[in-house]
């Protein structure tokens, strides 16, 4: 028998959070997401992810990463050698080798079609590699799943929220999934939900919501966990120009606290402004990475001359020599 949304909405108006740490799991989750609504199996594992990423934890505390320890790492996010896709007669991503250091925020660029959501997807562990490996905080995905998955929070392109919970009670999902304090979480909570502009919507019903307040949701979600990585795919679309600024002011101040940000837009002056890398695919394979001057040069163009977008269109629409 499938778990109701009312065993859910129990647990988050829990203010100790010691009922659903002991009762409330994955597998629940997805039981009572299933019974209440149909689903596709992206938008399923998005919820994993999502909401779910963190309730391993809740069984063994002791696992929780601090981010002190993954900050002194060398690398947060680390891509080598990557080939994959949906079938291994036709990979689609093709010797991919990245990383991401604490502190820095990372622009993936690339046309419709260039691999960038398949490599998202590699990342979060969705898709599993032809060839090469993909440690996030120093671990594989089959070294230590729970390490792995707890160590970074994914904000899709398409929000994915439970109909029948309130803005609160998503925020306090999350807090539980990630072992939030109850001070830090009520602090953080009250100040993402006012830097948003959702203080009127808190007790709203996510089906209720527009589909720029639902991303709303899922951002502040994110910003609630406090990971090591960020992993954020389209964030602007939907968003109010308040939004906006919130959300690239907060990924400002999350870099400066030392988590990395993989961040994928086509929206590419914000991401020249705002990231401190580049990371352009074509064709499924990396064009160029770097700096802008990098990126120039990978275009054929002079340093300090032109912008990203500009070394973008040579890269990817053949203007290169």
């Amino acid at each position: 028998m499938f778990w109701r949304s009312d065993s859910v909405r129990l647990c988050v108006r829990n203010p100790t959070f010691n009922h659903c740490s002991r009762n409330l799991d994955t597998t629940a989750i997805v039981r009572i997401y299933l019974a209440q609504f149909v689903i596709s199996a992206t938008e399923l594992n998005s919820l994993f992810l999502i909401l779910g990423s963190g309730f391993g934890m809740l069984a063994n505390r002791k696992a929780i990463i601090g981010r002190q320890k993954v900050t002194d790492m060398e690398s947060i996010l680390k891509v080598e050698q990557l080939t994959g896709g949906y079938s291994p007669r036709r990979p689609v991503l093709h010797d991919l080798n990245f990383e991401l250091k604490a502190g820095e925020m990372v622009g993936l660029i690339g046309l419709n079609g260039a691999g960038k959501s398949t490599t998202i997807k590699h990342i979060l562990g969705l898709m599993s590699p032809h060839q090469g490996g993909i440690k996030v905080a120093g671990v594989t995905l089959n070294e230590s799943p729970q390490q792995y998955r707890s160590a970074f929070a994914y904000v899709p392109e398409t929000p994915v929220l439970f109909d029948e919970l309130t803005v609160e009670e998503h925020l306090r999902l999350s807090g539980m999934a990630y072992n939030v304090p109850g001070s830090d979480y009520e602090e953080q909570a009250s100040k993402l939900l006012e830097q948003y502009q959702m203080v009127p919507k808190r007790k709203a019903f996510a089906s209720h919501l527009s589909k720029g307040m639902k991303q709303k949701v899922m951002i502040m979600s994110a910003l609630l966990a406090s990971p090591p990585l960020y992993i954020i795919d389209e964030p602007f679309l939907g968003l109010d120009p308040l939004g906006i600024r919130s959300l690239l002011d907060q990924l400002v101040e999350v870099k400066r606290g030392g988590a990395a940000i993989l961040m994928s837009s086509h929206i590419l002056s914000t991401v020249e402004a705002y990231c401190d890398r580049y990371i352009v695919m074509h064709h499924g394979r990396i064009a160029a990475q770097g700096n802008l001057d990098d990126v120039r040069r990978a275009a054929g163009m002079d340093a300090g001359s032109g912008t990203l977008e500009d070394a973008f269109y040579k890269l990817v629409a053949g203007g290169v020599d």
